[in-house]
């Protein structure tokens, strides 16, 4: 029998996706917000899913929906929201960090969905800003709760691209596993490398070069219409068309060689005016559409929904619901299926090794 999961802030289905794929069985998926939940729902994610403010749930009931109860669940997997542990929170002066934040409750939301689960093991994902010193806190408060509760963990901040993944995004993630079960879990070894840094290939671990964008997404590069909205940059669309690709706005600074500065170093976020390269993997996927954030493809324009599924490992004719902002939304936030189904399969491996 597969084992059996029950997924919280399931979103648009990153988490989802990877342990499907990896050949569990999703009992139930929630999310508050009906866009993500319309696609978990068209995308058959899991057997129960619900559209409610995580407070609500009675997850005995919502499993006696689909004929289980909660000492049947095998894994709980979810990443509470994490803009208060993002980095952008250090710029923030206006919004409070980690614990303080007004939506810290999602954290203890689950923790209570591990007490009251209780299950074999857990997969927990948030932002790599997590472990930052300033969000501490939340930091032991999970080391706490999964001690008091009787758990083995792991944790690691992983960087996508060493998985595979055409993305350089960096995630905490960790795995606990009940004492009664096993020991603590181990990583699935990386299996990539950044060949610009390592030049030196171990034939022992036959790691494969960072997959880049050129293989992720050449193929959907057909050609459309000359459309003003395509156009990436906003006001400064002329000037994103002379970034080198793979290239930012500092292209434009003293400190660069510009003839003529235009910006001030590090005076902007990173992603301003920021443009993939073929070449290389892409920066991270942000979560909400801008007209000048990139990162923008190097034939300065907007990437498409399609390119971005691409980016996440999204697989191609998983359904995304919502307006086009929607959708981009549920795809940045994701967690990247391809490295959760890796993970999700070293799981298997390692404490259900048993079902088929």
């Amino acid at each position: 029998m597969k084992p059996k999961v029950v997924s919280i802030f399931s979103g648009g289905g990153g988490i989802d996706i990877g342990f499907n794929q990896a050949n569990y069985d999703i009992l139930f998926s929630t999310d508050f917000w009906q866009p993500a939940v319309d696609t978990l729902i068209k995308n058959k994610s899991a057997k129960n899913i619900q559209c409610t403010d995580i407070r609500n749930v009675n997850y005995a009931e919502e499993l006696d929906k689909v004929g289980f109860a909660t000492s049947d669940i095998d894994v709980l997997v979810g990443g509470p929201p994490c803009p208060a542990y993002s980095k952008s929170r250090f710029y923030r002066t206006d919004k409070k960090r980690a614990l303080e934040d007004e939506n810290s409750f999602t954290l203890f939301e689950y923790f209570r969905a591990l007490e009251e689960l209780r299950p074999k093991t857990f997969f927990f994902e948030n932002v790599f800003g997590f472990v930052y010193k300033p969000h501490r806190a939340a930091f032991d408060s999970l080391i706490d709760v999964a001690e008091q509760f009787g758990y083995h963990i792991t944790y690691k901040v992983i960087n996508s691209a060493n998985y595979g993944i055409p993305q350089m995004r960096e995630r905490f993630i960790c795995v606990g596993v009940r004492k009664d079960v096993g020991s603590p879990f181990t990583f699935p070894p990386e299996t990539h490398f950044n060949s610009e840094k390592e030049q030196t290939i171990d034939l022992f671990t036959n790691k494969q070069p960072w997959v880049n964008c050129g293989e992720a997404i050449g193929d959907l590069d057909y050609d459309l219409p000359e459309d003003e909205n395509m156009q990436a940059g906003s006001k400064h669309k002329d000037l994103l068309k002379l970034i080198p690709p793979g290239d930012n706005y500092l292209y434009f600074t003293e400190k660069r060689g510009y003839p003529n500065p235009i910006f001030e170093w590090r005076s902007r976020y990173w992603s301003f005016l920021l443009k993939l390269s073929p070449e290389k993997p892409s920066w991270t996927i942000q979560a909400s559409f801008s007209n000048n954030q990139g990162p923008f493809h190097w034939k300065n324009r907007f990437l498409r929904i399609s390119e971005i599924k691409r980016i996440q490992t999204f697989p191609d004719d998983y359904a995304i619901s919502g307006t086009f902002k929607d959708q981009w939304r549920q795809i940045g936030n994701a967690v990247p299926p391809l490295l959760v189904k890796q993970i999700a399969e070293e799981m298997r491996a390692q404490f259900f090794p048993e079902t088929p």
